[in-house]
């Protein structure tokens, strides 16, 4: 019978390591916008400088970056579990930069998005018609989510491209009321400007996605 090799924990570090500091995530905290994840500290100060992932280059926001953050809790406790001290050795490390010196005391608590004011959205696929691309974009199995109001149409759609298995270059346009959103709307601000059957009957917000129209 064959036997089992054992994996050693520098097995795992391509997934446990932080892309800027190059040592194991502490408090790891991923960018929605391309999936990367940084320890906390790391990708804040990063963005106090840029709008770009530092992994793969890609622009997060164009005016706030750290609102597309959001804390991994889970990934943290698997990395705990790999490796053994790490968890004392973070609660009682003192020269690692603290996020918070001049800001809020319980900054390092916060998640960007969990104790947000939440939304529920139906997304619905817009049919033109034999539109090139109708074969590819489909409609969702289970349309209905729930979000934090401060996600944007840019994580929508990303959302969108996963569920969907899109091709990576594939492009979507996103529509409320027949207008086309950008990508850096917020659900809020799309709610409030653009969602007019604003009612008893007309909750959720209705989402529509297609193939991206070129008007050039």
């Amino acid at each position: 019978m064959a036997t089992q090799r054992k994996h050693l924990v520098k097995d795992f570090n391509p997934y446990i390591t932080c892309y800027i500091c190059k040592g194991y995530l502490i408090k790891p905290t991923t960018v929605t916008e391309c999936l990367h994840t940084f320890c906390k500290t790391c990708i804040v100060q990063h963005f106090e400088d840029s709008n770009d992932c530092p992994r793969c280059g890609n622009q997060v926001h164009e005016t706030n970056p750290l609102e597309m953050l959001r804390l991994d809790n889970t990934l943290e406790e698997i990395i705990f579990k790999l490796v053994p001290g790490l968890r004392e050795h973070d609660t009682s490390k003192a020269d690692k930069p603290k996020v918070d010196e001049e800001g809020d005391e319980n900054e390092d608590d916060k998640d960007y998005h969990r104790s947000d004011p939440q939304i529920a959205i139906c997304l619905d696929c817009l049919r033109n018609n034999g539109q090139s691309g109708d074969n590819v974009v489909k409609g969702l199995m289970k349309k209905f989510i729930r979000c934090s109001t401060r996600v944007t149409v840019g994580t929508i759609k990303k959302f969108l491209s996963l569920k969907l298995k899109l091709p990576s270059s594939y492009e979507l346009d996103v529509l409320c009321n027949g207008e086309i959103m950008g990508k850096d709307h917020t659900m809020e601000f799309i709610y409030m400007t653009r969602w007019r059957l604003r009612g008893e009957n007309s909750y959720p917000m209705v989402l529509q996605y297609r193939p991206r129209i070129d008007f050039g």
